[in-house]
């Protein structure tokens, strides 16, 4: 078992958000690379802004505070929340895990007790419809934990356990930042 670090300081994760960031925003039409503006720090959640006009993306993201599974290499964990609105997607709710998941497998998220379900492909997973994450959100605005649990290509099962101090006031940040309601 791992145990990380709070995410004290504002720029602990800035090298790690970049390449979760590139991954996460990864498009079939490449678009180039574009700055990465940190918003602010809530507790455990960091928000940050990238684009411009029609193209601007605002996202949070945190890691867990602690993760469990008998692995040996794992790379950087992630959950993040992000809004698109040139393409009309605001609140999508993405996991990140560090690693490969299981074919056809899904992961278990559970917000102080409330479950969900999500799909993966590869290295994320997400809800599997957009109502689906607006319930999600909600439940962590309410919520004090979260816990995610998926299992690996190799057969990992893995639970990281997230800290929801300060989820409210970083995705009010991110709302403002790209002008969603």
């Amino acid at each position: 078992m791992a145990i990380l670090a709070r995410m004290n300081s504002p720029w602990t994760l800035v090298a790690g958000l970049l390449i979760a960031a590139a991954v996460a925003f990864a498009r079939p039409d490449p678009a180039p690379a574009q700055a990465l503006e940190r918003i602010g720090d809530f507790k455990d959640w960091s928000a940050f802004t990238t684009g411009d006009g029609g193209s601007k993306v605002c996202f949070m993201s945190s890691q867990p505070l602690r993760d469990e599974g008998n692995y040996t290499n794992r790379g950087s964990i992630y959950t993040f929340v992000t809004h698109r609105p040139s393409e009309g997607r605001v609140g999508e709710v993405n996991v990140k895990p560090g690693y490969t998941y299981q074919d056809g497998s899904y992961v278990d998220l559970s917000i102080d007790g409330q479950k969900f379900q999500l799909v993966t492909q590869e290295g994320n997973a997400w809800p599997h419809a957009p109502e689906t994450d607006k319930k999600i959100i909600q439940a962590m605005i309410k919520g004090s934990s979260m816990i995610v649990r998926g299992t690996s290509s190799k057969g990992t099962l893995t639970t990281d356990t997230y800290s929801l101090l300060g989820f409210t006031n970083a995705y009010q940040a991110i709302s403002r930042a790209c002008g969603v309601n």
